[in-house]
């Protein structure tokens, strides 16, 4: 494979008052970056001479929809991915993930319901968002390179934070981790992440600590607080951030001052692809507002 998964730098940065390091796993690769790349780390480290074609399933312009193409072209594997509903818009303006991923060779199937998981020898099965027990494989390198960083600094305990799609990051990083990991759920509640723990580990002691957000947020809605928080991240400390999961991040990391008493480690899980899509949209709406 032509892909390196190297170490991502940490960062210092001042938000708020607040000192925080920034794990920059957007930095990681251009087309293999964030948790994607940790996620997916086990199928670049590995050899699959069996394998012909990968499904998966999902939104629409998922980043690991992506991260998947860029894997299945450089196998050469055949794709097929799922979706319960494509825009008419954005069938007739590809853009964003859903762009590159068509670019990359990808077969998009809409309404025809979730696949089926397979027993095939030759398909790999790959859960929504990569949440499955392969996924350990890079998140644990992921830990291993934040103890490194802990020892290098002399940082004896810090506090970890991100926020959770299906929640794998979080769950396996915790679980490999000593320092607790806090995240809140951006597309669901906290029951239903709680159920995404559940379904990769049952020991309880293994889960990330779950923060409650003081507002429920539709995922993919446009909210005014969310766009101005990018923005000042943005302007502020030089470093873009995702615009689906990251706003409610950051909102709620600065909801729970708590957090701040030990050093504290935020992880950018990458996602800017997405941008390309959610920034004119929010663009659209709240540019020709006063501040």
């Amino acid at each position: 494979m032509n892909i390196n998964i190297s170490n991502s730098p940490i960062e210092k940065k001042i938000f708020h008052q607040h000192e925080i390091y920034i794990k920059r796993d957007d930095l990681l690769h251009p087309n293999f970056s964030g948790n994607k790349a940790r996620k997916f780390h086990y199928f670049l480290d590995n050899e699959f001479p069996h394998i012909q074609k990968i499904v998966s399933y999902g939104s629409s312009q998922s980043n690991a929809m992506y991260s998947l193409s860029v894997l299945a072209k450089m196998r050469g594997w055949r794709y097929d991915y799922y979706v319960e509903h494509l825009s008419s818009y954005l069938k007739e303006n590809p853009h964003g993930n859903f762009k590159y991923s068509l670019k990359n060779g990808m077969k998009i199937h809409v309404g025809m319901g979730l696949p089926t998981p397979t027993i095939e020898d030759n398909v790999l099965f790959i859960e929504e968002g990569g949440r499955d027990y392969f996924s350990e494989y890079g998140i644990k390198k992921l830990a291993n390179e934040i103890l490194k960083w802990k020892e290098e600094n002399s940082i004896e305990e810090m506090n970890i934070f991100l926020p959770s799609g299906t929640g794998t990051t979080a769950l396996f990083l915790q679980k490999n981790i000593d320092d607790i990991v806090y995240t809140v759920p951006c597309v669901g509640d906290s029951a239903y992440l709680k159920k995404q723990f559940f379904m990769l580990e049952k020991d309880e002691k293994y889960h990330p600590t779950i923060l409650e957000p003081s507002r429920k947020r539709h995922f993919g809605k446009l909210y005014r607080d969310s766009y101005n928080i990018w923005l000042k991240l943005r302007k502020e400390i030089d470093v873009e951030f995702d615009l689906l999961y990251d706003p409610m991040g950051w909102l709620t990391l600065l909801e729970n001052p708590k957090i701040f008493k030990k050093p504290l480690l935020y992880i950018h899980q990458g996602g800017l692809i997405g941008n390309e899509s959610m920034l004119p949209r929010y663009q659209r709406k709240y540019n020709n507002e006063d501040n």
